[in-house]
Order: structure tokens, then sequence, then C-alpha cells
């Protein structure tokens, strides 16, 4: 596991939450700067991505685990 990852195990629910909603928010930015050629990192676009990924799969985790 990255440090990223261990970064996200120690946050509580909400602020995966609201760090979900701020991402998808900046990918939905990121989408839109591509389309009219004013992106400036391309790369920024694939790391939100799969910090978005990595969230939710913890999210899922969490979410199963209360169920057992």
């Amino acid at each position: 596991m990255g440090k990223q990852t261990e970064d996200l195990r120690v946050k509580t629910d909400d602020q995966l939450s609201q760090q979900l909603g701020d991402l998808k928010r900046e990918a939905f930015n990121l989408r839109f700067q591509a389309a009219t050629g004013q992106l400036e990192r391309p790369a920024r676009v694939r790391e939100v991505r799969r910090t978005i990924a990595r969230i939710k799969t913890l999210q899922t985790q969490r979410a199963s685990a209360e169920k057992n």
C-alpha cells in the first residue's frame, strides 16, 4: 500500500465523502479544461480518477466490514 492509501485510511467516513465530492468537482473541471484545450497538467486527470477510485474502494470495504 502506498502513502496515499494510508492517508485515506485514517480519515473518517464524513471526511472521505467530503473529499470525494471535491475530487468529483475537480474531475469535472479538468474534463472541461481538456475539452477547451486549457489543461495545464494532463497527468492530474489520471491522479484524480485514481484517488476517486481509492476512496470508493475504501468506502465499499468499510460498508462490507460493517455488515459482517
